[in-house]
């Protein structure tokens, strides 16, 4: 018999020719050293880290004049364009932008030179209103003082300290000092001692003239060079470039504006109060609030300074100072955020960090350098993956997505803190889409940790902390009173753990809101005394819900003893982890279930339309053939464009094959909304259908149960990222015939303001769309609307979603 060893993990194996005994072969691999790794890893970090620093810190002298240059251009880059794009050659046009702001520079420092030589000459009349404030001060802290014994004390034992060390004084004299005394330096080298400090700021002058010139000169060039050096992705690194100038220049433009607006009204009030060199001083201001944190408080004290030299009271002082934190408040509370916006892009400790490390490395010039700079990596960390830390390090907006937070908060046992966050998410999108979106991805995330991470404590917390989310949110947004009359037609079941039952009485909540009682049953096991305990008598729809990723066992029992009991139920299986590709029919067929649902809000829309069509239709539906309030100046304005004549048809045509090349679908088309139909006057395939008799033909649809009536009526752009899935259109007889799942239609806007149809997109298969994509669409159908009425494109407003929530309550406000 063949003996095993398991302590030295030997296998027996067949003896060699040359009689050697068994080999010890490992059973399982050794682990990967992962910790080594990672340590390596690190090790190369902090190395190409100190080397970066290193450079930074002993190149200042070169990288400076080219990090000054290169914000310099960005600000003066737009300006360049403008004076190209009216015919003016690029080396003309920087020449005169150059010119133009060398002069603007010279003019301010003779106005500020010109002012500080009238206040010199006028400085020694304010001596004696000087000392006899200063006396009077003195006179106010003389007498006896809390302290006076305590210094008194101190002034004794160090006088006798000294007297100890120095020892009795000798009677030797002192001998005398002899100090001798050459011919001085010689007029040459007083010269070079005088020039050299001045010399080293105008070459730093020069250089920086000189790159602005030449990166302004060719800034195609240097940004092909920038892309080769970032690699990767090309259009990621043309993306980050773009944003990047865009940002800077932008915040460039708008800290301007912002010092210019607080810099006049500080002139203009000093010269309201009678403080001297008041053009000045509203011109320091205007120039210090460049410097962040500390450039306003040094532009304040000379002002004050000088109040206090002129008036020999302090009325002069304390207007001075009210006048400054009053233009403060406003322009920090009001000028900014409306200049500026609401995207506050950097966090203020992310802020301090960069202002103290460039400081550190370059001085003065770093603190100034340091929010532009950090902008960049900012940007540079938004849209290439290699540099995403720099997001995570700098960027205001929480490292953590809301689901993640909500979640977080709930393990760490802080329910009350998960309530406002949940709370502020509510304010922003409401509470439906919240349940959809935020609460059933934090139940997701739970449902997946619940075997491989997450211990009992958490288990607890977390079914606790939605407990307690579920019943203030229930309490926050009641739902409104019902018929009481009216019985509970709908019931929802948890399928298995908990969070199925929490997912089931967020959808309860749902249909309370929307007017539709409905009844949360007790999740239990799924037994035959379990399912006779259950109140259903009365209840048409049961609506099951699992987060499990493979229920089909469970739910092939549960919906048996349903069926048992009660024959004629309408049962919905709510899949909350599904894939889209196992959630047709036909699984639901498998399972005995009559319909299965992936979302919150697809088993409302399905619930709502069961228990009060005519409702469901008319808030959510929105019938094609509802009329507009302004129908009548709508058809006036389509029959006066002459479109359904053929006026456009190969111009609309080339225009929807461009919509459907560029968002990649299957199917693009521009349609109209006559009286009584809906015609397609631009499309990028024939599709099938009845014709007019123009000529050309164009494919009409009845206006009644018309998609693009949907954006007629209510002037928004329409979204179905999957009709199979919004009980809106499922089985809309237009995307059956043209098998389209995904749609979307912007509207046909006039300048007037009159919807005259929709540009449509369609595809097979179901998708997703961003803002940025419906801001292009737009665009788009801005253009096919000026083709139809032979007018200038209006223009569009881009869609600005709403900011996430600061990780920090200050923050540097930077333009998006």
């Amino acid at each position: 018999m063949t003996s095993y060893d398991t302590a030295s993990r030997q296998v027996p194996r067949a003896p060699s020719s040359g009689g050697a005994g068994p080999l010890a072969v490992p059973l399982l691999p050794e682990p990967p050293q992962a910790g080594r790794a990672d340590i390596v890893s690190i090790a190369a970090w902090l190395v190409v880290g100190t080397v970066i620093i290193g450079l930074l810190y002993y190149g200042q002298d070169v990288l400076i004049p080219l990090a000054i240059a290169f914000l310099i251009s960005f600000a003066l880059g737009p300006l360049v364009r403008v004076l190209v794009r009216r015919g003016m050659p690029q080396v003309a046009a920087v020449s005169v932008v150059m010119l133009t702001v060398i002069a603007a520079l010279l003019g301010l420092g003779l106005l500020i030179a010109s002012q500080v030589s009238v206040l010199s000459a006028e400085l020694p009349a304010y001596q004696s209103t000087i000392r006899a404030k200063i006396a009077s001060l003195g006179d106010q802290m003389e007498g006896p003082g809390v302290l006076d014994g305590v210094f008194q004390t101190i002034a004794t034992v160090q006088e006798q300290m000294t007297t100890a060390l120095q020892g009795a004084p000798s009677g030797a004299a002192d001998p005398l000092e002899v100090q001798v005394v050459g011919d001085g330096p010689s007029p040459f080298s007083m010269a070079v001692a005088w020039l050299t400090p001045a010399l080293a700021p105008l070459a730093t002058l020069g250089i920086v003239v000189v790159f602005v010139f030449l990166v302004l000169l060719d800034r195609g060039d240097l940004r092909d060079r920038l892309i080769r050096l970032l690699g990767g992705n090309l259009h990621r690194s043309t993306d980050a470039l773009e944003e990047a100038g865009k940002r800077i220049s932008k915040y460039l433009l708008m800290q301007l504006i912002v010092n210019v607006t607080y810099g006049i009204p500080m002139a203009l009030g000093l010269w309201a109060i009678g403080v001297p060199g008041w053009i000045l001083w509203g011109t320091l201001a205007a120039i210090m609030r460049f410097i962040p944190y500390v450039g306003p408080m040094l532009s304040a004290i000379f002002p004050l300074a000088l109040a206090f030299a002129v008036d020999p009271g302090w009325q002069m002082v304390l207007m001075a100072l009210s006048l400054i934190l009053f233009l403060e408040l406003i322009s920090n509370n009001i000028v900014e955020p409306l200049l500026y916006g609401t995207s506050t892009g950097l966090s203020a400790l992310s802020l301090i960090a960069a202002a103290t490390f460039w400081t550190a490395l370059w001085g003065p010039l770093g603190l100034i350098l340091s929010t532009p700079l950090t902008v960049c990596l900012l940007v540079m960390g938004r849209n290439l993956p290699q540099l995403a830390f720099f997001d995570t390090l700098l960027g205001s907006t929480p490292a953590l997505d809301l689901p993640t937070r909500i979640y977080q908060r709930l393990i760490a046992n802080d329910p009350d803190e998960a309530y406002d966050i949940v709370s502020d998410a509510i304010r922003e999108t409401g509470l439906p889409v919240f349940y959809n979106e935020t609460g059933l991805e934090v139940l997701r995330q739970a449902s997946d940790d619940y075997h491989a991470q997450a211990r009992v404590e958490h288990r607890l917390r977390v079914a606790d902390g939605m407990d307690r989310l579920l019943d203030d949110l229930r309490e926050d947004h009641p739902a409104p009173d019902m018929d009481a009359t009216r019985p509970a037609r709908v019931a929802c079941i948890g399928g298995k753990w908990q969070v199925d039952a929490v997912s089931a009485e967020m959808l309860v909540h749902m249909l309370a809101l929307d007017g539709v009682p409905a009844i949360h049953c007790p999740t239990g096991a799924v037994t035959a005394r379990y399912v006779e305990r259950l109140e259903l008598d009365g209840i048409d729809t049961v609506c099951l819900a699992y987060f499990s990723r493979d229920p089909d066992i469970a739910v092939r029992g549960f919906v048996r003893r349903l069926r048992r009991r009660w024959p004629e139920l309408r049962i919905m299986l709510a899949l909350w982890n599904a894939p889209e590709d196992q959630a047709g029919p036909d699984r639901g067929t498998a399972l005995g279930v009559d319909q299965v649902v992936l979302s919150l809000s697809e088993a409302a829309q399905h619930l709502v339309l069961a228990a009060s069509p005519d409702m469901a239709l008319a808030a959510e539906a929105l019938p094609g053939d509802a009329l507009p309030s302004d129908e009548p100046e709508r058809l006036t304005v389509l029959a006066r464009s002459a479109v359904l004549d053929g006026h456009a048809r190969e111009d609309l045509d080339d225009l929807a094959k461009r919509a459907a090349d560029v968002f990649d679908v299957g199917l693009a088309f521009v349609s109209v909304v006559d009286a009584d139909a809906e015609y397609l006057v631009g499309q990028s395939m024939d599709l099938p259908g009845p014709r007019t008799d123009t000529s050309p033909p164009m494919t009409w649809l009845p206006r009644t149960g018309a998609m693009a009536g949907h954006v007629v009526t209510t002037g928004q752009t329409l979204v179905v990222p999957d009709s199979d899935r919004d009980a809106r259109f499922a089985g809309h007889e237009m995307l059956q015939k043209w098998q389209g799942r995904f749609y979307v239609a912007a509207p046909l806007r006039t300048a007037g303001g009159h919807v005259l149809g929709a540009l449509c997109l369609m595809d097979r298969a179901p998708r997703q769309i961003g803002d940025s994509e419906l801001d292009l669409l737009d665009r788009i159908a801005a253009e096919a609307t000026a083709l139809i009425t032979r007018e200038d494109p209006v223009a569009t407003e881009p869609r600005k979603p709403a900011p996430a929530a600061p990780r920090s309550v200050l923050g540097q406000r930077v333009p998006d």
